[in-house]
C-alpha cells in the first residue's frame, strides 16, 4: 500500500477540515495515511489575539520525513493570491530534498481555501504545484469526473489544479459537503496513481 501524507497549514481550520477530508479519500484509494502540519510561525501572543486555532491535534512534520512518503499532498489558505508565509517557510527547507532528488517521481497534489470566491484559489494552487514540480514530483489534480464542482445551484470552491474551499470574509463559512467531497475525490485519486507507480 503507498503511504501518503496530506501536509497543511490552516489558520482558522478550514484547511484542516479539508485536510482530514483529504485523508479519508486517500485511504479509501487503499493508502497508508498521516495528517500532518507545518510548525506556526507568527509570534504565540499575534496568533492568539488573531484567534488562529491552536488546537489543532495533526502532528508537526519535519522536511526529512518528507521523502519517506510515496505521495504529498499539499494545503493551505491563500495569501495575496499565494501559500501562506508558514508553508512557504516549510518548502523552502526542501533545498537537501531537492538536490538529491529525493522527492522525483512521487505523487503531489494541492489543495487551498479563500476568503471569497474570486481570491486566489487557482494562483495558490499553482504556487504549491511550482514548489512540487520543481521537486520532481507527479501532479494529480481534481478532474470534473467531480461533476459537483460545476453545480450552480450554489457558490463552491474546486479546480481542476486541486480541491479548495470558501471561508468568507469572517472565516464564518465551512467547508461545504461538495468541497469535501471534492477533496476526497482528489485524496482518493492520489492514492490510486501512487498505488499504480509503487504498487
Amino acid at each position: 500500500m503507498p503511504r501518503v501524507l496530506v501536509l497543511y497549514y490552516s489558520t482558522y481550520g478550514h484547511i484542516e477540515t479539508m485536510a482530514y477530508a483529504m485523508a479519508e479519500g486517500a485511504r479509501a484509494g487503499d493508502a497508508v495515511v498521516d495528517v500532518k502540519r507545518v510548525p506556526e510561525t507568527a509570534p504565540q501572543d499575534v496568533a492568539r489575539a488573531g484567534n488562529f486555532k491552536l488546537d489543532q491535534a495533526a502532528p508537526v512534520a519535519t522536511v526529512a520525513e518528507l521523502e519517506s512518503y510515496d505521495a504529498i499532498i499539499v494545503g493551505t489558505g491563500t495569501r495575496y493570491g499565494r501559500v501562506s508565509s508558514q508553508m512557504a517557510a516549510f518548502l523552502d527547507q526542501t533545498g537537501g530534498l531537492w538536490a538529491r532528488g529525493a522527492l522525483n517521481g512521487k505523487v503531489g497534489a494541492a489543495f487551498a481555501s479563500t476568503a471569497t470566491q474570486h481570491g486566489g484559489q487557482e494562483t495558490t494552487l499553482f504556487s504549491i504545484i511550482t514548489n512540487l514540480m520543481h521537486l520532481g514530483m507527479v501532479i494529480v489534480g481534481l478532474p470534473y469526473s467531480h461533476q459537483a464542482m460545476m453545480t450552480l445551484d450554489e457558490v463552491v470552491g474546486g479546480s481542476p489544479y486541486g480541491a479548495t474551499t470558501i471561508a468568507g470574509g469572517d472565516g464564518s463559512r465551512q467547508p461545504s459537503e461538495i468541497e469535501l467531497a471534492g477533496a476526497r475525490h482528489q485524496g482518493e485519486l492520489v492514492a490510486r496513481t501512487a498505488g499504480k507507480i509503487f504498487g
